[in-house]
């Protein structure tokens, strides 16, 4: 049991040393890495997802309504619910600017005001991704001579406009079910209460 003079709770990064790594299985996104990690118990491999890491988007308009987007995911056989989202896929790109180009390309939209939310890894055991979730507010058509022209399943994704309460309460009754987007409605629901403090 800790104290209040007990330190502020965060979490180690510390990396354990590899004495091993390699790439057993090569995929058209992520790769499988296996690394010999040397453990103060003695070495132990460790199968992970080597993964580039994501931006999320709450887009949030003025009457407090989310954009939100419905796309197949495969792995749980599931029609989705999701935000707006990209892969950390270009070299050297600040995550609040892959946000801003994400929002772009994905659905239309710019934000004057960008704010972040939270970062968080979505499975530490089994995969090595960080996603960085952000709050999109003032938002803007893409002229329409500058949109990003949709190919494959993104050109057919439905969209809506969904009430924040709305969605929270879809959220904690389980008719939706993505991590990301019920870590970003809660967090701006909880924001909102505050009066956009922390925002």
């Amino acid at each position: 049991m800790t104290g209040s003079g007990s330190p502020a709770l965060r979490d180690q990064v510390e990396a354990s040393p590899v004495s091993a790594s390699e790439v057993v299985f090569s995929g058209h996104i992520w790769d499988v890495r296996r690394d010999t990690v040397e453990l103060p118990t003695g070495p132990a491999e460790r199968d992970y997802i080597a993964h580039p890491g994501a931006v999320i988007i709450l887009a949030l308009d003025p009457e407090d309504r989310v954009l939100v987007i419905q796309q197949y995911r495969h792995p749980i056989r599931t029609h989705e619910w999701e935000l707006p989202a990209g892969l950390l896929d270009v070299e050297g790109e600040d995550p609040v600017e892959a946000a801003q180009r994400e929002l772009h390309e994905e659905v239309d939209l710019t934000a004057a005001r960008w704010d972040h939310l939270l970062s968080f890894h979505p499975s530490p055991g089994s995969l090595g991704e960080v996603i960085h979730l952000y709050l999109a507010r003032d938002l803007a058509p893409v002229p329409e001579d500058e949109r990003h022209e949709r190919t494959h399943e993104e050109a057919g994704m439905p969209s809506r406009w969904v009430p924040l309460e709305e969605l929270r309460s879809a959220v904690l009754t389980g008719a939706v079910r993505n991590g990301p987007l019920a870590l970003a409605v809660l967090a701006a629901h909880d924001l909102r209460e505050q009066g956009w403090r922390s925002a």
